[in-house]
């Protein structure tokens, strides 16, 4: 009975000292739902086996011993480097292991390194060749898709991995949302081109789209920004700049209602609130 209860009050504090979150800390709460969208994306998302098989089954018979065991599909480490980021390496990276090379010594550590190749990529909807280091695995996908553009808009961020990659396709996005400008020379070929691709723009929104690709500080430097361009000071030559303008106004509705004895009058009134105007000799 002591201990449920002990467990209960270990629960109980768990949920009132629950760690927060990077979007509960400081201007990161300030993030709109499209970046969170992005981050889950890129982050979140469980990225698709590259370097095992994964087994759909959730159990399995050892052939040896004919015990039957569960199956745990336990995804390879992988390593990073910043290369990365200037090539598209199709979801292959660095894979850090030991290699057996002699069987009377121990194991030494050993780097698998992908493949990597220079290619020259097509966008049609950016109507340009692109030169960029790619895998093997990089073209396949590419030829499955039948196209780059079709690769990058179909493929997740979290398989895409390369920040080359992510910013390619958000650019690809805007292109295809702005109606494809970069045919306005050939009308015909620019309708073509986008009602092949129209339909990636149903998964995004124009706020998705201006938050996808950006890193986690280039979301905030872009927070910041904003919130300074709205709490910039405005200085007082402009409110009296714009008060003088509306008293202006005002008088020329008000002398343009007026009789035209009166239009005198209103002159004078005006050119008493000019402070550059000459004044009368007496």
């Amino acid at each position: 009975m002591a201990s449920s209860r002990i467990q209960a009050t270990a629960r109980q504090l768990s949920k009132t000292f629950k760690k927060k979150t990077r979007f509960e800390i400081g201007i990161a709460t300030d993030l709109p739902p499209a970046y969170k969208k992005f981050w889950r994306e890129w982050k979140v998302l469980k990225p698709a086996a590259v370097h095992y098989v994964p087994q759909e089954s959730k159990w399995k018979r050892d052939e040896l011993t004919g015990e039957t065991l569960p199956v745990q599909n336990i995804p390879i480490p992988l390593k990073y480097p910043s290369e990365i980021h200037e090539g598209i390496w199709g979801g292959e990276a660095v894979i850090k292991g030991f290699q057996k090379r002699d069987p009377r010594r121990r194991r030494v550590p050993h780097y698998w390194v992908p493949v990597l190749k220079r290619t020259v990529v097509k966008s049609e909807i950016l109507n340009t060749n692109l030169s960029v280091t790619v895998t093997d695995r990089t073209i396949k996908l590419i030829n499955d898709h039948y196209g780059f553009d079709h690769y990058l808009l179909k493929t997740p961020a979290c398989d895409l991995v390369s920040m080359l990659a992510l910013k390619l396709k958000k650019q690809i996005l805007i292109e295809l949302m702005n109606g494809c400008p970069r045919y306005e020379y050939d009308p015909a070929k620019q309708k073509d081109i986008y009602n092949e691709y129209k339909t990636y723009l149903s998964s995004y929104t124009p706020e998705e789209i201006e938050w996808y690709g950006l890193t986690w500080y280039e979301a905030l430097s872009k927070v910041a920004k904003m919130k300074e361009a709205a709490n910039k000071p405005v200085p007082l030559k402009s409110v009296y700049r714009k008060n003088l303008v509306e008293k202006l106004r005002a008088a020329n509705k008000e002398s343009d209602n007026s009789p035209a004895e009166d239009i005198s009058t209103t002159t004078s009134w005006l050119s008493k609130m000019n402070p550059f105007g000459k004044k009368d000799e007496a």
